[in-house]
């Protein structure tokens, strides 16, 4: 007989497995994984705690989150034994925070204090969904407003880590008031040009997203956190309606336009120490003599409609290529904060040869696929409207402007019209034409009517050798004017749209060399000189009195037509 076939059985009382299973298994070592339903052996999470299966986030504790992104030298809490009073006379309500308080590692819903980021002296405020679910009461409302102050006394940025059901019920309506509270508190620490960067963690609902959660001047969230106002179960009984699966999560607000970026958790710290460093760190412009610039002045030029074949073409350098090039450590932001994020308009910040400048730049695509994702470069109303919330954003934190134009115009259709296209390039014009910070602009390609423009507003213009500029295209003006779209070449020659032409108009500053198949062909040549050329003029509008900087542009476009 082969004793290691045989079957060996223990009998185990009825109803004592599964305690003796529970008596073996220390608390917490095996955790359940809300994304993908797996049970995960909890030392797998990490530090990060993201489930090993399936990528999915579990929530962390605000003390964690702290020590995951402040550095080694350590953080400095304020106001750690706060603990609210019952306004309301709640019952039990008192009990229930001491019960908390004694059982956690914290004693209210948020932790705030000073800390280092990357060497950036930065206030903090994490919020921690396990006391009562991160509800925002009076205790919670009080020490972010104390921590705003702060940050305004000792002109610090602060970075506010949200994760809220909402406002706290058992607190009524002084719950409510918090919202108000802390918004005013927001409102001063912006007005002293102070950066604010909010963190949205799962989850982020209720009086903390109608509220500061979505005030930050940067608006980061994590992979799928659940980001919104009204419960899901409360939206599908008012609509009576099935709501999509990830709706209301973070990328569904990033693609709404109401959120800059999501960072994965592990990123977290690297992207906040970088976009602390840019605002805050303080470093001399690198400026360049503008005695020792020469000024390309540009070739016979080609033949009108021979340029704007090649501004058309579809290898030529996009507006991401052109960034790629020439501005390091490029932070993209999404979003008009309204609608949408269009993919027409690419804008952030980053670093033009060690200075901090803002770039905003119309997109086309150099494939069919690329092109139908950003609209084939022309911008919808949000497109510009969230170019105008980042430009303004420059004006505010005292960076120069650089946009990067390359469109036929503006998105023709009935849906940009509903939503304002008008209205939205209105806006733009006007606020650029207030802007206290250096604007050049540089037509890449087709510099295409209102639309081109819109982004145009600035105190430089230039211009690549085979770019256009026009009133509208060859096409457009051949068909309204002489009833004969095929009329097009003819068109060309009559529009003045090339560079040279328009040199010799006053339209604008300068031209960008190109060699003359494109300087898709030989990007250093055109892109080196472009550097340059930003450098010099960004020196010499730097240094403007603001009052002399606004009046230049003022005259600039003020000569246009006088008589």
């Amino acid at each position: 007989m082969n004793i290691f076939n045989r079957k060996k059985y223990v009998t185990v009382p009825q109803g004592q497995t599964a305690q003796m299973a529970a008596d073996r298994v220390p608390d917490g070592m095996w955790v359940k994984c809300n994304k993908c339903g797996k049970v995960v052996y909890n030392k797998q999470l990490g530090k990060y705690k993201i489930c090993p299966l399936c990528e999915g986030y579990f929530r962390i504790s605000a003390p964690e989150m702290i020590v995951n992104v402040v550095d080694e030298d350590g953080f400095t809490a304020h106001d750690a034994d706060l603990v609210p009073e019952n306004p309301i006379n709640y019952p039990n309500y008192e009990e229930k925070i001491k019960q908390l308080g004694e059982t956690l590692d914290i004693k209210e819903a948020v932790v705030t204090g000073r800390a280092k980021i990357h060497g950036i002296d930065t206030m903090i405020c994490a919020m921690d969904s396990r006391f009562i679910m991160g509800s925002m009461g009076s205790v919670v409302g009080e020490k972010i407003t104390r921590a705003f102050e702060a940050a305004l006394a000792d002109k610090l940025p602060i970075v506010v880590f949200t994760a809220s059901g909402g406002a706290r019920m058992q607190e009524g309506i002084v719950s409510l008031m918090q919202m108000g509270k802390v918004s005013a508190a927001v409102k001063r620490h912006s007005d002293a040009g102070l950066l604010y960067i909010t963190v949205l963690t799962d989850p982020t609902t209720g009086g903390v997203t109608a509220s500061f959660a979505m005030q930050g001047d940067i608006i980061l969230a994590e992979p799928g956190a659940l980001v919104g106002f009204a419960g899901r179960r409360v939206i599908e009984q008012t609509i009576k309606q099935k709501l999509p699966e990830d709706f209301q999560s973070a990328e569904f607000v990033l693609e709404h336009g109401f959120i800059d970026k999501i960072v994965p958790r592990p990123e977290l710290r690297d992207t906040l120490g970088r976009l602390l460093k840019i605002h805050c760190q303080k470093m001399p412009p690198a400026q360049q003599s503008m005695d020792g610039f020469e000024y390309y002045c540009g070739g016979e030029g080609v033949e009108p409609f021979k340029a704007v074949e090649i501004a058309r073409k579809v290898t030529r350098p996009t507006g991401r290529d052109i960034i790629s090039y020439m501005v390091k450590d490029f932070v993209e932001m999404h979003g008009d904060r309204n609608f949408r994020d269009d993919g027409a308009i690419v804008g952030g910040i980053g670093y033009l040869n060690g200075m901090p400048i803002t770039v905003v730049a119309t997109q086309k695509g150099h494939n069919l696929e690329e092109n139908v994702a950003c609209n084939f470069g022309q911008p919808h109303p949000e497109g510009y409207r969230k170019a105008l919330r980042i430009m303004k954003q420059a004006e505010k934190f005292g960076r120069p402007i650089l946009t990067l134009i390359n469109t036929s115009g503006a998105y023709p259709a009935a849906g940009a019209e509903e939503r304002g296209q008008g209205s939205a390039i209105a806006a733009s014009l006007f606020e650029m034409a207030g802007f206290t910070v250096p604007v050049v602009a540089v037509i890449v390609g087709e510099g295409g009517s209102g639309g081109a423009i819109a982004l145009a507003l600035a105190d430089r213009v230039f211009m690549f050798e085979y770019s256009m500029y026009s009133i509208l295209s060859p096409e457009g003006f051949a068909s309204i004017l002489w009833k004969d779209g095929k009329r097009a070449k003819e068109a060309a020659g009559v529009m003045k749209l090339r560079p040279t032409d328009l040199m010799e108009l006053g339209i604008i500053e300068g031209i960008i060399p190109e060699i003359e198949s494109g300087f898709e062909n030989d990007m250093a040549h055109s892109l080196d000189y472009l550097e340059s050329l930003l450098l010099a003029e960004y020196g010499k509008l730097g240094a403007m009195p603001t009052e002399d900087l606004l009046e230049g542009r003022y005259q600039r476009f003020r000569k246009f037509g006088s008589y």
